[in-house]
């Protein structure tokens, strides 16, 4: 899978380890920024992240800050994407299953790395479950 994945920098070090995780799961990933954990406006490496999903560049994308609020509201005013700020493994399998989540946001300061790669690995193997919703998205993002 094509993943775009962008951070500020407080989630600079969680974007860095998600990133190798899923090169060493074989996935193409391309790093939209920040490059260290030096204080960075945030819309500046989310925004491309967001606009690049939503123009078909990647199948998905991961948003990370300190919070991950920020992050899945900037994602969210480019027409196109669905990004989910997940905490757990339910709110995950949720947003990819129910939502079709095409972003997912999450938060440095909120979870362990752990967590934050199971939550990661179940939002890449979700399917979205379709039916009366998917036309709806789909009328949305046309």
């Amino acid at each position: 899978m094509k993943i775009a994945v962008g951070s500020d920098h407080a989630g600079f070090q969680y974007k860095q380890r998600i990133i190798d995780h899923l090169l060493a799961r074989g996935h193409q990933v391309e790093d939209f920024g920040t490059h260290s954990d030096e204080a960075c406006d945030y819309p500046l490496f989310i925004r491309p992240v967001a606009q690049a999903v939503a123009q078909g560049l990647f199948e998905r994308g991961i948003v990370l800050g300190g919070s991950g609020n920020g992050e899945a509201m900037v994602a969210n005013r480019v027409r196109g994407v669905r990004c989910s700020l997940c905490w757990d493994l339910r709110s995950a399998s949720l947003a990819r299953r129910h939502n079709d989540a095409n972003v997912l946001s999450l938060g440095q300061r909120m979870l362990a790395l752990d967590d934050a790669l199971e939550i990661v690995d179940l939002w890449l193997a979700t399917e979205f479950e379709g039916g009366r919703h998917e036309r709806r998205v789909r009328q949305i993002d046309a």
